[in-house]
């Protein structure tokens, strides 16, 4: 059950937590409206409209994109006030152990890391679903790079186990392509074989439609041959999974996220390790939350000669070295060999034996 004093530092911290990502919040809102005004302008939407069709996914997005170190620097500032009235110290002489003192930071920090962990499983993706179709129409296209020029349309797919497809010349505005193939394998020795002058996606019907085909089935030394004029057939693969995506991570909840890996990984898709770091990232970031919050704890409550500016100094030192930490081991799973669950973990793990360590060098 809490006590006073563990509600006293609870509100403390939520209260700050608040202020704090409302204020940075606002900021980058307000530098992105800067950054952007003229893509606002050629787009011709209203001023609600860009709210409803962009910030109200931005917003979630950014939040997403700071919560661990804006709950860092909240801890780190409003403990450092306490620590310099002298709370602490009026704390701990009142016979409160330091590690019973700790115990409403660990609450905070769980329930906030536990809020954190719901919203990027879904609500987080949901948002970056509207946020980056915005991005994609209106700012994208009037950018001088465009990455869709050097990205090949002829497709190579494994749709199953035994089966693989290719597509030539496919174009994701009309959902259509030239050339198409679909082979079954077993073993070393092709059995079937289909291709036809040109396939696209039945809305209506939701599978594929391939016109002018040729059926091949082989057995043994026999072989028979089948011209098929019109046929649907399902290839276990949607226009949207054809589809160039840059944001495709990011726009995909958890659930989502899993069973796309596990599919491109059955059709022997590479450079896979991008959507494994987010997949593991999505748990090891609200880790952090819960390591951030008491390093910030440990080191803040500290009374020092230079106060609140010397602990946030090391706020931001501590946050910035934790964000490039994760970037340097993102890029080494991305390019590099390293395993994605070990890259999205490595800061968290590193991290923890420093918080360990300023808690052993602590006085109490």
């Amino acid at each position: 059950m809490m006590k006073i004093l563990d509600w006293y530092i609870f509100k403390k911290f939520m209260n700050t937590f608040v202020f704090t990502i409302l204020v940075i919040t606002l900021i980058a809102v307000v530098i992105d409206t800067e950054e952007k005004a003229d893509d606002f302008v050629r787009s011709g939407l209203t001023t609600w409209q860009i709210i409803t069709h962009y910030y109200i996914g931005f917003v979630p997005y950014l939040i997403g994109l700071i919560y661990p170190l804006m709950i860092f620097i909240a801890v780190i500032y409003f403990t450092s006030r306490m620590a310099a009235r002298t709370e602490f110290v009026a704390i701990m002489t009142g016979g409160i152990r330091y590690n019973r003192m700790l115990r409403p930071y660990l609450i905070g920090a769980v329930v906030l890391s536990a809020i954190f962990w719901i919203a990027s499983q879904s609500i987080v993706p949901r948002a970056n679903v509207i946020r980056t179709d915005f991005q994609a129409v209106y700012v994208d296209r009037n950018s001088s790079y465009n990455p869709d020029m050097f990205k090949s349309n002829n497709y190579y797919l494994r749709v199953d186990s035994v089966t693989f497809m290719g597509m030539r010349s496919y174009d994701t505005m009309t959902k259509s392509a030239g050339t198409f193939f679909l082979e079954k394998v077993k073993g070393n020795q092709l059995y079937y074989n289909l291709r036809a002058q040109n396939i696209r996606w039945d809305t209506a019907k939701k599978n594929w439609l391939i016109q002018g085909a040729v059926e091949r089935t082989v057995d043994g030394l026999k072989e028979s041959v089948k011209q098929i004029p019109k046929m649907n057939i399902n290839l276990n693969v949607t226009p949207r999974e054809l589809k160039h995506d840059d944001y495709l991570k990011d726009k995909l909840t958890t659930k989502e996220l899993k069973h796309f890996i596990n599919m491109e990984e059955l059709r022997g898709s590479e450079g896979l390790n991008t959507y494994k770091v987010e997949k593991y990232h999505r748990d090891s970031t609200p880790f952090s939350v819960i390591i951030m919050t008491m390093i910030g704890a440990i080191v803040a409550s500290r009374k020092v000669r230079g106060g609140s500016g010397l602990h946030l100094a090391f706020g931001i030192v501590t946050a910035a070295l934790f964000v490039v930490m994760d970037k340097f081991a993102v890029t080494f799973s991305v390019k590099g060999n390293m395993p994605p669950m070990l890259a999205a973990w490595t800061p968290n793990i590193i991290f923890s034996v420093v918080a360990v360590w300023l808690y052993i060098r602590t006085p109490k």
